[in-house]
């Protein structure tokens, strides 16, 4: 398969020693198997995953938001990162000033080797007490009964964003600092529909980086793009990096 060429600008950008973003969304999380809540056949148990990933829900129905999340937990274990997720790990180690942030909460962009990251959306792998918010890493592929309960005897959540929360406010304060400071801002795989995290490229915009999408399909963010690749990003990415630094030099 063949991809519209980069700009000489992004290749640039690229060999430079430049502030590079990076924002992800849930499209690279999807070439490698994981659907995502706005695709098609978005069912889980005959529930909208939506309508689940609510305060309200958990309230409400501990259980079957926790069975939800660690069906969700699983099919992450079993998903291997992708050529993309790979190619922005080797995109990190070769930038000086470089941050990723992303929307998404399965913990591949860590398992690719990326190290300077921001999760917007929180992430699987750490769990919320309810009643202090205090939070812990778990890694465990078996949560054990559900739903599970933090040492103080109060339920654990995920500690992931739901519909209707704040995003962190370090984790989104770190991604628009890095967005006014950026001369590259590189969007892969997000719909540009779900906002604050949506308005990171357009502060890099406003701030003069090169915005570059990569994507399939338009998003409402392609008006603010200075390039835009058309593709899968496991196929567009590493057909960048090796243009701009070579087949042998690209995953250095």
């Amino acid at each position: 398969m063949t991809f519209a060429r980069p700009s000489s600008r992004l290749l640039d950008l690229l060999r430079g020693d430049e502030p590079v973003l990076v924002l992800t969304g849930a499209g690279i999380s999807a070439e490698s198997g994981l659907a995502t809540f706005r695709g098609p056949g978005g069912i889980w148990e005959g529930h909208e995953p939506g309508s689940l990933a609510t305060p309200e829900a958990f309230a409400r129905d501990p259980l079957t938001v926790w069975r939800f999340y660690a069906w969700r937990r699983a099919r992450a274990l079993a998903a291997r990162p992708n050529a993309a997720h790979e190619a922005i790990a080797a995109l990190e180690r070769r930038s000086g000033e470089f941050l990723l942030a992303t929307q998404n909460v399965d913990g591949l962009h860590a398992r690719a080797g990326s190290r300077r990251v921001v999760e917007l959306h929180g992430t699987l792998w750490r769990l919320r007490c309810s009643a202090d918010g205090s939070e812990r890493e778990d890694l465990r592929e078996d949560l054990g009964p559900l739903p599970p309960r933090c040492a103080c005897g109060a339920l654990l959540r995920p500690a992931v964003v739901w519909f209707g929360e704040a995003l962190p406010a370090e984790a989104f304060g770190s991604a628009i600092r890095a967005a006014e400071r950026a001369r590259l801002v590189l969007v892969i795989g997000t719909s540009g529909l779900v906002h604050p995290a949506a308005s990171i490229p357009v502060a890099a915009s406003r701030s003069g980086a090169w915005v570059v999408e990569i994507n399939p399909e338009s998003t409402p963010l392609s008006e603010i793009a200075d390039e835009r690749l058309a593709g899968p990003a496991a196929g567009v990415l590493p057909a960048v990096l090796e243009a701009a630094f070579g087949a042998q030099e690209a995953h250095r």
